[in-house]
């Protein structure tokens, strides 16, 4: 998947009309430097060879990527690692607060909405779910944005902190949070409809397995078999949750223009207005690691919560 990408972004950067490498190239020798110093310093901002074959060209990006090496943004000339590390808390933590918060919502809800299912108040809550799931993330920001920041104008829509406030000072932490509330709220509501739905399900056929029967007719607690349905039914949702992730993380580019919130998104916006490609890729190449890892995460706790997993890989 990774390789996927690269080779995505290369292939996009080398079709863009104007061709920026060699455009930084000519210039360099306009300066008065010679083609070989030219060569050089364009190769080291961009990662990409001005001159030579496609192949050479596209060789020349993997191998600067193997070795971490993203070159440097073109707008600020500054280390695109920088640049990144920089946007990345600004998307990473608001992304999996809201992510969490609509995981632990979703799964409180659902199994609520499962165990009273056949009730109004079941069939309200599944219809909420239905509904939301089926709203896209940036029309849940707008609404946001529209109603809270715009009609009602109690919370801020532009940027994530005061700049006024001194870092990490009382002010300057509750002003992070006071920015940070409609782009959390937006991402817990975008993904709550896909967890209670999931959750709902779920439970519903952990409900008809035999061990829940068994459980009853033993005369066990109610407490101990809610334990027992709570823990099988919640795993199929570490699934639901890599995937609601990915899915957070490449709605952030959205979220993060309506209200113009510093993240990756934002970032990668700027980059491709400004065409700066050594940012563009980098972007790119770190939104993609990150929905890669969630996956391989939201596995590794599928089978430490299930022993049936953990067997049948021993058995194996």
């Amino acid at each position: 998947m990774v390789w996927v990408v690269l080779t995505f972004t290369f292939v996009i950067i080398s079709i863009m009309p104007g061709d920026p490498v060699r455009a930084e190239y000519e210039n360099l020798l306009q300066q008065g430097y010679s083609p070989e110093q030219a060569e050089a310093q364009a190769a080291m901002l961009h990662r990409f060879r001005p001159t030579g074959s496609v192949f050479e060209q596209y060789v020349d990006y993997v191998g600067s990527l193997l070795r971490f090496d993203l070159g440097q943004s073109l707008y600020s000339r500054v280390d695109v690692a920088t640049v990144l590390a920089d946007a990345a808390k600004w998307t990473v933590i608001p992304v999996l607060l809201g992510t969490v918060l609509s995981f632990g919502l979703g799964v409180v809800v659902g199994v609520y909405a499962a165990i009273k299912r056949s009730s109004k108040l079941g069939d309200m809550l599944t219809m909420s779910g239905s509904l939301l799931r089926g709203i896209p993330d940036f029309v849940v920001g707008l609404l946001l944005a529209s109603i809270f920041a715009t009609l009602w104008p109690i919370l801020p829509r532009q940027g994530a902190v005061n700049i006024l406030y001194e870092p990490w000072t009382v002010e300057y932490v509750l002003s992070l949070g006071y920015h940070a509330i409609l782009p959390v709220a937006t991402y817990t509501i975008s993904a709550y409809g896909g967890f209670i739905l999931a959750m709902k399900s779920s439970v519903v056929t952990v409900l008809g397995d035999d061990f829940i029967l068994a459980a009853e007719l033993r005369g066990m607690k109610r407490s101990i078999i809610f334990r027992y349905i709570a823990r099988n039914a919640i795993l199929p949702l570490f699934t639901v949750f890599a995937l609601s992730v990915a899915a957070v993380f490449s709605g952030a580019i959205f979220i993060e223009r309506i209200f113009n919130y510093p993240g990756l998104g934002m970032l990668l916006i700027d980059s491709i207005g400004r065409r700066d490609i050594t940012v563009m890729a980098g972007a790119l190449l770190l939104i993609t690691v990150a929905v890669i890892i969630a996956n391989i995460v939201a596995d590794l706790f599928y089978s430490v919560i299930d022993p049936r997993i953990r067997r049948a890989g021993d058995r194996v």
